[in-house]
């Protein structure tokens, strides 16, 4: 009792065999089991004659297995002899993504950038609701505009424009999502006419200068890039550590070769891809039910197969989002159960995962030298 923990009495399961029996759980993504991914700690366990809780802590609070791991793990300590009872409490600690020789952004554990070759496929509404969608399992999040020639987060964000014009550029806080666009500072009609090394300087700015919160404050922030393979793209695989890309796209050929660009500029700037989402994949009435694939369908999942990438999943076309972009409250807030937002709320899902997953690699990575 030197350590504050009871020992198991005569014939009560010991510690040993609940953690041997929990090692039969595998994380599908990372493909070890929980117990040597340290996702159980000892002291997460407590045994009282027939009862024993545990405490499972996730990497993300938005893991897609996250309630079949938890069923899996009462089963499992079921089985063991002598166990009647059997508590799981599901955590998350979110781990923050490092790589050599870049920047950490203070506050900042992860950040997800979201990008497309091209405009006008969505990449910022998608950017929006993937931070709302985060927010929704839980997660900490933040938002940084980083088209700064086009900022429209404001806009869709419900923020108005050049509100700091006269205090200076800081974070707004807004649906949950903390965010920071430099629209916050332009009064509108104002235009952004910088070359390329004031654009690298503005990013480098946004990320370093702006007070995200304190350590670990966030656990991803999602950063929205301007369409093209440009300056503002560069400037974030240099100033700071991304733990990944997700392109946007739409169905119709002419936006999947952009995409495909966007994808050889990412790798050659060595930031991970987590995989291509379609935007726009399909319209159906909302009154007849009828589906139409107004600009294509499925040529997104084909590309990434292709490219050798994950297709994270489809968006459906709906009024719904024009209509919550233009009046400040983005459709994950409007209508949490839409089509659009069930789909995107899988999507976040799958790149918390992802995000785990890089950073594990990152972590290998810098373990080996």
């Amino acid at each position: 009792m030197a350590d504050g923990k009871r020992e198991p009495s005569d014939g009560e399961v010991s510690r040993e065999a609940i953690l041997a029996a929990l090692s039969q759980i595998e994380d599908p993504d990372l493909h070890r089991d929980i117990v040597s991914l340290g996702f159980i700690k000892d002291e997460d366990i407590n045994v009282c004659a027939g009862n024993v809780s545990v405490r499972i802590v996730l990497t993300t609070p938005a893991c897609p297995v996250r309630e079949k791991m938890k069923q899996q793990a009462e089963e499992l300590l079921l089985a063991l002899p002598g166990i009647d009872h059997a508590e799981v409490n599901m955590d998350a600690e979110v781990r923050q993504t490092t790589m050599r020789g870049q920047r950490p952004v203070e506050g900042v554990r992860n950040i997800i950038a979201v990008a497309s070759n091209k405009g006008g496929v969505g990449k910022s509404t998608l950017a929006v609701n993937l931070a709302l969608a985060l927010t929704k399992f839980g997660a900490r999040v933040g938002l940084m505009d980083a088209d700064l020639t086009g900022p429209n987060l404001p806009t869709m964000m419900g923020v108005e424009g050049g509100s700091q014009a006269d205090t200076g550029l800081s974070t707004v806080e807004r649906y949950g999502v903390k965010l920071a666009s430099i629209g916050f500072v332009l009064k509108k009609g104002v235009a952004v006419v910088w070359r390329g090394p004031m654009i690298g300087t503005g990013v480098r700015q946004l990320l370093h200068d702006i007070p995200w919160g304190a350590e670990g404050e966030l656990d991803y922030l999602v950063v929205d890039l301007p369409p093209g393979t440009s300056d503002a793209s560069m400037s974030m695989a240099q100033e700071a550590p991304i733990a990944g890309t997700v392109i946007v796209t739409t169905p119709n050929s002419v936006s999947l070769e952009d995409a495909m660009k966007a994808v050889m500029m990412f790798e050659k700037l060595q930031v991970p891809v987590f995989g291509v989402i379609e935007n726009m994949s399909y319209f159906e009435c909302p009154h007849c039910g009828e589906r139409t694939e107004i600009f294509g369908h499925g040529g997104a999942q084909v590309t990434a197969e292709e490219l050798g990438l994950d297709f994270l999943g489809e968006i459906p076309l709906d009024v719904k989002v024009r209509e919550s972009g233009d009046s400040g409250v983005p459709i994950m807030v409007s209508d949490p159960e839409s089509p659009v937002s069930k789909a995107i709320l899988e999507i976040a899902q799958k790149i918390a995962a992802k995000t785990s997953v890089q950073h594990f690699f990152a972590q290998t990575a810098a373990a080996s030298g």
